[in-house]
């Protein structure tokens, strides 16, 4: 009677467990091995940069980009199977992210540290140092090169977009952060002594709705793609999206030229430093609005290239693409100190 009893305990206990197995929602690692039986690589992303959300799925980086086995996730419960774990820093310095030492790392994984922004705007990172296998950065140096844009060559079908032949000022800019301190603001201050400068953002009381931006930035001659602050190939979407893509010639101030050179077609910018003074770069752009054929020359880059304005989706799959050549053995121990260089 006993072994009777003993069996249908163990029937009824295998079942419960069966049942179990088959009815829980699959693990996601279920998904992490094509049909080659190859693993995938996993890119955890630890906090959303600045509070946003990205609406990441499986397969964004096949779907965006067309990379195969590399998946993108958000779920902090895939620690353990993440082969990358990336930390925004602007979270980590302000408090309102910590970084889970508590846990412990499997073996192989590497943390990455993310950030788009210029050294003086990154904060204290003295407590980051000794903890980051690599680097997610705009920089060329970095482990993982995420500039906010770039160029794609444009194929025969793509259209080549007019530009506005109606253009009513000779200079734009868009600024809300505005401050003496800037080189940018000398700089304006200097120009707009000399020539006219239309000026639009919150500084100047005259904001413009985002539907807006182009459309004006376009009827302009040439664009202030200034930054606010000097750093070493940072260049932001102040001249990938206000000024390329609008049509308008971009005056560029920011990193040396060769910075730009490496990142932008030939004869697509103007460049502050090529010029002795202020006034001889009025005097310039002056001559150059006034001549149709020189000042197209700025512009006939976009009958072979178009622009690439890079998103948060892209610059997580990039280090998919980079995984493979990531040493074994990393880590930055003076963070700062890598940010900071020149």
């Amino acid at each position: 009677m006993k072994k009777y009893l003993f069996l249908c305990i163990s029937c009824v206990l295998t079942l419960g467990l069966l049942y179990s197995w088959v009815t829980r929602p699959l693990s996601p690692a279920a998904f992490f091995f094509d049909n080659s039986g190859q693993p995938n690589v996993t890119i955890l992303l630890w906090h959303w940069p600045f509070g946003g959300t990205l609406g990441l799925h499986w397969d964004v980086c096949w779907d965006l980009r067309k990379i195969p086995n590399c998946r993108v996730v958000a779920h902090r419960s895939l620690f353990l199977e993440a082969n990358v774990v990336v930390f925004h820093n602007r979270e980590l310095v302000t408090g309102k992210e910590k970084l889970p030492l508590e846990l412990r790392r499997p073996l192989g994984q590497r943390w990455a540290w993310m950030s788009l922004e210029s050294p003086v705007h990154n904060g204290d990172r003295s407590r980051l140092a000794g903890v980051f296998n690599l680097t997610v950065n705009y920089r060329r140096d970095a482990d993982v090169t995420i500039p906010y844009g770039g160029f794609l060559p444009r194929d025969s079908e793509d259209p080549v977009e007019d530009i506005p032949q109606n253009k009513t000022d000779l200079v734009c800019w868009v600024v809300s952060n505005y401050k003496d301190s800037y080189r940018r603001s000398k700089v304006y201050k200097e120009l707009s002594a000399v020539i006219p400068v239309k000026v639009y953002g919150r500084w100047s009381n005259n904001p413009l709705a985002s539907e807006d931006l182009l459309p004006t930035i376009s009827r302009c001659y040439f664009y202030l793609a200034f930054e606010n602050s000097i750093a070493k190939d940072y260049i932001t979407e102040k001249l990938w999206w206000n000024s390329y893509t609008s049509g308008a010639v971009p005056i560029v101030l920011g990193p040396p030229v060769v910075d730009y050179e490496a990142a932008t077609p030939p004869h697509s910018f103007i460049h502050v430093d090529e010029f002795a003074s202020v006034k001889e770069l009025a005097e310039y752009l002056q001559q150059l609005a006034g001549d149709a054929e020189r000042y197209g020359e700025y512009l006939r880059w976009r009958k072979d290239w178009k622009v690439q304005v890079y998103k948060w989706h892209w610059r997580l799959c990039q280090i998919c693409l980079k995984y493979p050549s990531f040493p074994e053995h990393k880590v930055y121990t003076d963070l700062a100190a890598w940010d900071d260089a020149a």
